[in-house]
């Protein structure tokens, strides 16, 4: 079995490409409230970036937003990406116990997604159920993107390490099978340069590029500079100018040769 920290090495090697493409498809960013609308635009996005996107991360909201419709069109999704892309259910679970196995099955299982996104707060019970295959990844949310983000993750311990650092340390602790990444936001450069020395071979999921204001260069270069960074933009790809094909696929190849370009690959 290839472990899932591998897969996405030999993923980026393969096609050349950092990208992770958020789908993120809300009303308000389609300007239609016409679920059918939302599924073909959903589609559009995976047709015009499948060839160089390292990554699909839907976001579960917006689909658990539809209920039982909602939870179609995230099978259907699935169905539709296909081999190839890294899938990463961006979830954010985090309780324990027969939960926790709950939420794992669902994920890995029903929905057969490649990894997801976990809440730590509750400690090594609400990770190890996802730990299980090492073919199966996690993302363990670390310094997130955020305004807020600080009130807690950056609390300073009694050796002054802050929280987001113990974090960064704890996981890569886990990380026996080689199956758990981190998720540390753009809009905090300075925390990605030290999580990076900190789990110097775990992947790191980046979101916070485009919208959020992230500086691509720099972020692109720390979190590559021992294991994999992957670069998430969702709605500077998704909903790009006028929505087309076109102006989608323009976006993410615009994307990915800022990243290469800056990597000189």
């Amino acid at each position: 079995m290839i472990s899932f920290n591998e897969k996405i090495k030999r993923r980026s090697k393969e096609i050349n490409s950092f990208l992770c493409v958020g789908i993120d498809i809300s009303t308000d960013s389609l300007g239609s409230d016409n679920l059918e609308n939302l599924i073909s635009h959903s589609k559009k996005v995976v047709d015009a970036t499948k060839d160089i996107a390292l990554a699909y991360k839907p976001n579960f909201a917006f689909f658990e937003k539809w209920g039982s419709k909602g939870f179609e069109w995230l099978e259907e999704m699935m169905g539709y990406i296909g081999d190839g892309p890294i899938t990463i259910a961006d979830a954010k679970r985090g309780d324990i116990g027969n939960t926790a196995k709950q939420y794992a099955a669902s994920i890995f299982g029903h929905f057969d997604f490649d990894s997801v996104t976990l809440n730590p707060y509750m400690g090594e019970d609400s990770i190890m159920p996802f730990l299980n295959n090492e073919e199966k990844g996690v993302f363990i949310l670390c310094r997130t993107s955020n305004p807020s983000a600080k009130t807690f993750q950056s609390l300073n311990f009694h050796n002054e390490a802050k929280l987001y650092e113990q974090v960064a340390k704890w996981a890569d602790s886990l990380n026996v099978s080689d199956n758990v990444g981190l998720v540390v936001g753009a809009t905090a450069p300075e925390e990605l340069i030290k999580v990076r020395r900190l789990a110097p071979s775990l992947p790191i999921l980046i979101p916070g590029i485009g919208t959020q204001g992230g500086d691509l260069v720099s972020c692109i270069k720390e979190g590559n500079k021992s294991g994999i960074g992957i670069l998430n933009i969702s709605r500077d790809i998704s909903f790009s100018r006028s929505h087309s094909a076109n102006d989608i696929r323009q976006s993410a190849k615009m994307y990915v040769k800022k990243m290469n370009e800056a990597l000189n690959v």
